[in-house]
């Protein structure tokens, strides 16, 4: 991953005036709308870096202001996460990152709330709209603007699981139902087992039933086969 520092509140403005003019002039007909969420989520720069998007991140002002207030938070854990999205839009703009970054001006109002000047800067543009946002997502589709949900692409790039496949998984709570009991993968993936909840603590052998896909995340429903340890 891209190493990253956490930017110090006084150079708040000094990152605001080196991000005020476009970068770079992108490809036309893919330009991405970037909302808050997708920099302070960070995964967007490793995703650049790799070359996966190309055209131009645009980048409006509002989104700037509001990650700003976020990292003046009195809040602590809203403060790290405003300077880390701060740091992310700081790495995408360095030159080696093979896209272009552009902040832009156009805000439709004032009075609207960011998501609503998202989707409608995304149909004046033409552009997507990236977000790890689920209710962003939902509205934009709605009407009628793209979104690229990196959320999405983490569970595409997921490795596949069939019906009947075995893997091990370790139980570490009850489920819903009464024989039913918990564990997750090394990638967060929530794996239901059936009859496994007498081996709490315990790592088990289970049996895919079925693989339930949202954008919210996976889930894989098992029964249990066999104890491991």
């Amino acid at each position: 991953g891209i190493h990253l520092g956490l930017t110090r509140a006084s150079n708040w403005e000094s990152l605001i005036s080196a991000v005020r003019q476009p970068q770079r002039v992108g490809v036309a007909g893919s330009l991405k709308l970037v909302d808050t969420s997708v920099l302070i989520d960070g995964r967007i720069a490793d995703i650049c870096a790799s070359g996966f998007i190309e055209g131009t991140l645009l980048i409006p002002r509002f989104v700037l202001k509001e990650l700003q207030n976020i990292a003046d938070s009195s809040d602590i854990v809203r403060r790290a996460k405003g300077r880390r999205g701060l740091d992310i839009l700081k790495t995408l703009q360095d030159e080696k990152t093979p896209i272009a970054v552009s902040i832009i001006e156009d805000d439709p109002g004032n009075s609207r709330e960011v998501d609503e000047k998202l989707i409608l800067l995304a149909k004046q543009y033409a552009a997507k709209v990236l977000t790890t946002d689920f209710n962003l997502n939902k509205v934009a589709q709605i009407d009628g603007v793209v979104v690229l949900n990196i959320n999405d692409l983490a569970n595409a790039l997921k490795p596949a699981v069939l019906p009947d496949e075995l893997m091990e998984v370790k139980l570490i709570k009850e489920g819903k139902e009464p024989t039913q009991a918990v564990g997750y993968l090394d990638d967060g993936t929530m794996v239901v087992v059936d009859n496994g909840r007498g081996y709490l603590g315990k790592n088990v052998e289970v049996l895919v039933t079925s693989v339930l896909q949202t954008s919210a995340g996976r889930m894989i429903f098992t029964r249990f086969n066999s104890l491991v340890s």
